[in-house]
């Protein structure tokens, strides 16, 4: 045996002690995969509880959605039921005079605009000189108006609505030509 040279005692328990070190490496990374694979089990659980929670918020969202639109109809719908029992009770009378017909549609129309407001239906009616809009006003023609400024509006041809700060139509106006 050549001096410097591990004994084949000392060989053999340095292999051990490798192999034994080996076998504990082996242990604690069986162990970490193990915890791993634990913890990759239940990230894919949370995942998925995730995904069927999203998938029940939208399915609520959009149950939600269809009936507030169901319901919108519905209570616009109701204030407007008054109005028809209004014009099929003056419908009803035979003998009613001019007066009264009159008397009985100016009561209708305040009934009518007042349920149109109730629903955020508001007319969009601008006076005279009032500067035009294009957002709201729907020039018809421009016409000379010397007395007015420019591109101010001289008649209402017909009134315009808005929903919640919305046109639903514009006012058709005619307007006052540039000097």
């Amino acid at each position: 045996m050549l001096q410097g040279e591990p004994s084949p005692e000392e060989l053999e328990a340095a292999q051990a002690a490798n192999e034994a070190e080996a076998l504990d490496a082996l242990a604690v990374a069986q162990g970490e995969l193990a915890a791993l694979q634990t913890k990759n089990a239940e990230l894919a659980d949370q995942y998925l509880r995730a995904q069927a929670d999203v998938q029940n918020a939208r399915r609520r969202a959009d149950d939600e959605i269809t009936k507030a639109r169901k319901f919108a109809v519905e209570a616009f719908a109701e204030s407007l039921l008054p109005v028809t029992d209004s014009l099929e009770a003056g419908l009803a009378v035979k003998d009613a005079t001019p007066e009264q017909i009159r008397e009985g549609a100016e009561a209708t129309l305040r009934q009518l605009k007042s349920a149109l407001e109730r629903n955020k239906v508001i007319e969009v009616a601008p006076a005279p000189g009032t500067k035009f809009d294009p957002h709201q006003h729907q020039a018809i023609s421009v016409v000379p108006a010397p007395e007015q400024e420019p591109n101010t509006v001289v008649s209402v041809l017909q009134k315009g609505y808005t929903i919640n700060d919305r046109v639903l139509r514009p006012a058709l106006v005619t307007v006052s030509a540039p000097k």
